[in-house]
């Protein structure tokens, strides 16, 4: 079930955000149907080896295929005959020299859609070279607000670019592009690429600079932790807790439940030129207590407080838990599908074995 079933998608297999694209569609009821190398270690390799590449693959059903040869193109040519969506993540001009590049797929299905999903996008002077999620976010203005004052930008965790600014991007083009369909009976070309994405979803920081909130020297705005009232504290045993109290009540009761509602280096929340001691102040409070400690005091409160928690220790969170944000497969533990909806819920499918759905699909 799910809001999108009815829809086909073909998503021919690869690595990186294109494979979390057609994961999220078949988490939304779409027919995922995934062409995978008939020659390839059916769990894939990478990064994350088996596992990666497994759990991207959950809902969709696996055909195989050795796309070197003509009678497995023309194959794929007669699914997409029948498709709404073909999902692909190569670099421009591998799917147009294998014989299934997006004028060929038009012709065979006027009204299909055609999803693209690369780093530096189908064309511009990087689009042929490699890259990767930090590179992506560096080009794209993004990762130069990130870190600690005085420290040099860090690598945040892949889900910013990947999938934040690639899987989400590339699926909101999709059902963009099928909405219009639905309504003209014409098919088109998604060019979605992470650069782009990551470009895009700062549109919040380019407003707030436009506004004069921010400079370019690190640590001197909250978007580079240069404030007391958004930053990452360590407690006495070695975790770490967040605090971001941004509007001027919650940064009340912040340093009230702290106990610096009356000190004088917390009565101006934006003039960066008390930061620094209140700061101090406040690492030197979090230090003092564990992170238990913390949570017992502001957990719940409008103080705009979390910790920081580990996968495991998340999905054991009472929040996490009571909202179903993850599950356990087997052994494993799963992010659930979002969002939710209140008629069409979504069912989180199982892992095909590589070329299982052969008979079923390549039969008719």
């Amino acid at each position: 079930m799910g809001p999108l079933e009815g829809i086909k998608v073909i998503e021919i297999a690869g690595i990186g955000p294109c494979p979390i694209t057609g994961m999220m569609l078949a988490d939304l009821g779409a027919e995922v149907i995934l062409v995978e190398r008939a020659a390839e270690n059916p769990n894939g390799a990478g990064v994350g080896g088996v596992i990666e590449s497994a759990f991207f693959r959950r809902g969709k059903k696996s055909i195989a295929l050795d796309l070197k040869i003509p009678e497995s193109i023309n194959a794929v040519l007669r699914l997409v005959e029948e498709a709404d969506v073909l999902i692909e993540g190569f670099r421009p001009g591998v799917m147009e020299r294998l014989g299934l590049g997006p004028k060929v797929c038009l012709e065979r299905r006027p009204a299909l859609i055609y999803g693209r999903m690369t780093g530096w996008g189908q064309v511009g002077p990087l689009a042929r070279s490699a890259g990767h999620d930090l590179n992506y976010l560096a080009i794209s203005g993004v990762l130069h607000y990130g870190g600690l004052p005085g420290d040099t930008p860090y690598p945040p965790p892949t889900v910013l670019g990947d999938i934040g600014s690639g899987s989400n991007m590339l699926l909101i083009g999709v059902l963009s592009a099928l909405l219009h369909a639905k309504a003209t009976g014409e098919g088109q070309v998604i060019d979605a690429a992470i650069c782009d994405g990551a470009a895009y979803n700062q549109t919040l920081l380019a407003s707030v600079r436009a506004e004069g909130a921010i400079s370019e020297e690190p640590g001197e705005t909250f978007f580079r932790a240069g404030s007391h009232w958004c930053n990452t504290y360590a407690c006495a045993d070695g975790r770490y807790i967040t605090v971001q109290a941004l509007e001027p009540n919650f940064y009340r009761e912040l340093i009230a439940l702290c106990g610096f509602g009356d000190d004088p280096d917390f009565t101006r929340q934006h003039d960066p030129k008390t930061w620094p001691a209140a700061r101090q102040k406040m690492t030197a409070l979090f230090a003092s207590k564990p992170q238990a400690h913390w949570c017992e005091l502001l957990e719940g409160t409008d103080a705009c407080f979390a910790p920081v928690l580990t996968l495991p220790e998340a999905a054991e969170h009472p929040h996490n838990r009571e909202r179903g944000c993850f599950v356990l497969d087997g052994e494993f533990l799963l992010p659930s599908p979002a969002p939710r909806f209140s008629l069409t819920p979504q069912e989180m499918g199982v892992i095909p074995r590589l070329g299982q759905h052969n008979e079923e699909i390549l039969g008719r």
